[in-house]
């Protein structure tokens, strides 16, 4: 098949979280299935065009965009079978971040990401690349479904292109003033309830969850979880309409990129048979961030976005509690100023037990998941997440609570029955963080019991091919649905 896949972020070119990731994954592992797969993604000043061997085009893309036109160009690269295109517009693009800097969205992110999704639309057929799916990631290309079956809906270059919409976050939506609509350019008609309209704005994520042809999300727990209103963040309703085209399929992990046995950021490399380099692991990054070079001391990992949705004002609460149990933590991540400034101020109260580093960093990520005994994750809600899964490789035990994915890829541990490989708590509060982190350090003291769970993590398979055969399928079911219509 051919399928263009579009994201606004994609590793190892661009990324904020989690969706480049997947957005980088998933595409080579379909073009080793024998597809045909051209990824889209902004052309941002962060991207190293030359290590990554970009290279210039000649055709210029024409993007309305409301009353004017702004002109894209593009550059072609290759990743691991996929054609990479990214859309150049520096005054779109040419800046410090993605989406926004010192915390602040840019104030013109509707028009950035309408240029991208018409842009891409656009490039399509100046490449003339005749997908048979595209691939939509997120709000910020969730406008694509709505403009191949309206503005471009009579184009016959599209009367069989069938759309795919993969929820990563139900959270983030793209909703913006009704004044930027018509920028958008789509037809009047759709600023209404069963449109594109979200309590009087736009909405670009419903704009895809409409008109959209199949829907996904990524992992089977969240696609139920956001139909009721405590997880859909006012799009349930539009999620149960359309339940039926709606499916859970749980990211992958990149295991030549996270593999304790070959992974190049690790100051020793180690296995299930030979888990010795785990601890020289531990120290490096003891020694790196201030902690002291304690094997005995459980050091718990902590890599993340610092935001309420991923419980981090759970661990400011009971930081005290926690570090009275004679535990160390690492903390790596950026987000919310005042979970920042709380961070920083318990670390100058606590600079031996608790670190505190605020950046994003991928180096420094792979060395806490390799040299952490336990990675913490006490999401409120987590549509799948990958750091439970990249902990499980390395022999890091996850202490998550049970929502979205973390619910689907941890099994709580039987020390009697010597199964499961994680820790699990229901509530996203204090209390139930504190119980559950206890019982994983009364287990991690019994080394033999430890070591028993270390295998079981490490034994989980969460490699790309099985959600990759599960897109496949929805590939062809998508345009058996388009071209039924």
């Amino acid at each position: 098949m051919r399928v263009a896949s579009v994201a606004s972020e994609m590793t190892p070119f661009a990324q904020t979280g989690g969706l480049g990731d997947v957005a980088g994954a998933l595409p080579a592992v379909l073009a080793g299935l024998k597809h045909q797969v051209t990824a889209f993604l902004p052309k941002y000043r962060t991207i190293d065009l030359e290590r990554h061997l970009f290279t210039s085009r000649p055709e210029e893309i024409r993007v309305p965009l409301g009353d004017r036109t702004e002109v894209a160009r593009l550059w072609e690269g290759q990743r691991e079978g996929v054609r990479v295109i990214l859309l150049d517009h520096d005054g779109f693009y040419d800046r410090e971040g993605l989406y926004q800097e010192e915390g602040a969205d840019y104030p013109d992110n509707a028009g950035r990401f309408i240029f991208f999704s018409r842009g891409v639309l656009e490039a399509v057929k100046v490449l003339d690349l005749q997908p048979d799916v595209i691939h939509c990631h997120d709000w910020q290309s969730g406008l694509i479904p709505a403009y191949v079956k309206t503005v471009y809906g009579s184009d016959p270059y599209f009367a069989d292109v069938a759309s795919l919409l993969t929820i990563h976050n139900l959270g983030y939506q793209g909703v913006f003033p009704a004044a930027v609509f018509p920028l958008t350019g789509l037809p009047g008609d759709l600023f209404t309830p069963g449109g594109v309209e979200f309590w009087g704005k736009v909405n670009f994520l419903k704009a895809g969850l409409v008109f959209a042809d199949l829907l996904s999300t990524v992992s089977l727990t969240y696609s139920q979880e956001i139909q009721t209103p405590e997880f859909g963040y006012g799009l349930d309703p539009v999620l149960r309409q359309r339940a039926g085209d709606l499916s859970g399929v749980l990211n992958g992990v990149d295991y030549q990129d996270w593999n304790p046995r070959t992974d190049p950021h690790l100051v020793g490399t180690y296995s299930p048979e030979d888990l010795a380099g785990k601890a020289a692991c531990k120290r490096d990054i003891q020694e790196m961030v201030g902690l002291s070079t304690r094997a005995d001391a459980p050091l718990l990992g902590v890599v993340s976005r610092l935001v309420y949705q991923k419980g981090i004002d759970l661990i400011v609460a009971t930081a005290e509690r926690l570090l009275s149990l004679d535990v160390q933590i690492v903390l790596l991540g950026t987000g919310d100023v005042e979970l920042e400034r709380a961070l920083q101020n318990l670390h100058r109260r606590f600079p031996d037990r608790l670190a505190v580093q605020v950046r994003f960093d991928v180096a420094l990520s792979h060395k806490i998941v390799a040299g952490a005994d336990v990675v913490l994750i006490p999401s409120r809600y987590e549509p799948c997440g990958l750091n439970q899964m990249y902990g499980l490789a390395y022999g890091t035990i996850p202490v998550v609570r049970a929502t979205g994915g973390l619910h689907d890829t941890i099994i709580p541990f039987d020390p009697g029955a010597g199964t499961g490989n994680g820790f699990t708590f229901n509530k996203a509060e204090a209390g139930d963080l504190l119980e559950t982190v206890r019982q994983a350090i009364a287990l991690f003291h019994d080394k033999a019991v430890w070591r028993r769970l270390m295998k079981n993590a490490m034994a989980a398979d969460f490699s790309w091919e099985r959600p990759a055969r599960e897109y496949e399928r929805l590939y062809r079911l998508a345009v058996e649905r388009r071209r039924s219509l």
